[in-house]
């Protein structure tokens, strides 16, 4: 008996019966939408009543051990029914040392500030942010998750080609959360303003956890995710921005925002951005400043020529302007006290004669005239 295969051809021109790309993530069972992980307070107990409970159990499980131990002391040669009921005593006294082992683990405490995630066999049971000793169930998880892919990946290259890479770790969430806030020292980084000039930027960032559950649970090793992001962030909001006005004057009387003039503005858009990005892990951003900001070194000299000779304009229009309006009061008070008549052709030469001494970048020699203007 031979069975035959009948193939269909798709648009795309796949074969029935193979999955899509489309149909991949239902078939393998993968949610389309990723749920997001929503914080509530778990539930504890007092670590001190647990404590004195605890070490009742201790003394009563060591009280029976003694017991046991002295009653099979006292009945080892007849072997009688004291001997059996001291063994059965020691026995349920060693079995107790498990137990009671275990129990110690519940025992944790929480400084201001702090919060403890609580996670048993992979389910989360809320979160403990109230400060002080508590006691829960000791097969929480301390740790919520290993090695994060990403970390791994980051600590492989750095492993292969040297480079230092502060961000990459490889250590585990812990199930106790910082709720204080952090400071993040961006590194330099090269980026392309607005006009596509080459610049080096860096900032810095404070920030702290809100929502544990979020931090912990929608994202892999949270800090990482705040540096990345806020790298992400800040190459971003450069490229939205020119450095500096180009000389321009219609444009500096637009109100461009640039990053060198506008801090506060550029401080608060990049805020803005970080805070859209990390909202939804659970971190909420306090600050967001610019440390750093330069051209990068291929064109720092082009630039700083260019800013000189925009600042020798500025300082000559300056000049200038000063030179005519002291010119134009020389004469009319000349005029007005009648001190000396002064026609067309010797205005002009006095005019001459002020401008140069007045826009002269060296001081003015003086020259002693022994005949006329007309000789």
């Amino acid at each position: 008996m031979r069975t035959t295969t009948t193939r269909t051809n798709t648009t795309d021109g796949a074969t029935a019966g193979s999955p899509t790309n489309a149909d991949a993530p239902a078939l393998a069972g993968i949610p389309a939408i990723r749920t997001a992980t929503t914080e509530r307070p778990g539930s504890t107990h007092s670590g001190w009543t647990a404590l004195v409970l605890v070490l009742l159990g201790w003394l009563a499980t060591l009280a029976l051990m003694a017991v046991g131990i002295v009653l099979m002391a006292g009945d080892a040669d007849a072997q009688g029914v004291p001997f059996a009921i001291g063994i059965v005593l020691l026995v349920v006294s060693i079995l107790a040392i498990l137990p009671m082992s275990i129990v110690l683990g519940g025992f944790f405490t929480l400084q201001p500030n702090e919060a403890r995630v609580l996670v048993l066999f992979g389910e989360y049971r809320g979160t403990i942010r109230e400060t002080g000793f508590h006691w829960a169930n000791p097969f929480y998880s301390r740790t919520l998750s290993g090695p994060s892919t990403q970390a791994i990946a980051q600590a492989v290259k750095k492993a292969t080609d040297d480079t230092d890479d502060s961000s990459a770790t490889t250590d585990a969430v812990k199930a106790t959360v910082s709720l204080r806030a952090r400071t993040l020292n961006g590194p330099k980084l090269k980026v392309n303003d607005k006009n596509g000039n080459p610049i080096e930027i860096a900032t810095v960032v404070v920030w702290h956890v809100v929502d544990t559950a979020k931090a912990v649970f929608d994202v892999d090793h949270y800090e990482q995710y705040v540096s990345t992001q806020s790298e992400t962030a800040l190459r971003h909001v450069a490229s939205l921005y020119a450095y500096d006005h180009n000389g321009d004057g219609d444009e500096a009387a637009a109100g461009q925002i640039t990053l060198r003039s506008n801090i506060l503005e550029v401080s608060q858009a990049l805020k803005k951005e970080l805070s859209e990005r990390l909202g939804p892990a659970g971190i909420a951003v306090d600050d967001a400043r610019l440390t750093h900001l330069a051209y990068a070194p291929e064109i720092a000299q082009v630039m700083l020529r260019r800013q000189q000779a925009e600042a020798i304009i500025a300082a000559r229009t300056k000049i200038v302007q000063g030179a005519v309006s002291m010119v134009d009061m020389a004469l009319k008070e000349l005029d007005q006290d009648g001190i000396v008549e002064l026609d067309e052709e010797r205005k002009a030469s006095m005019v001459s004669n002020l401008m140069v001494v007045l826009c002269g970048d060296n001081d003015a020699q003086p020259v002693i005239n022994a005949g006329t203007l007309y000789s």
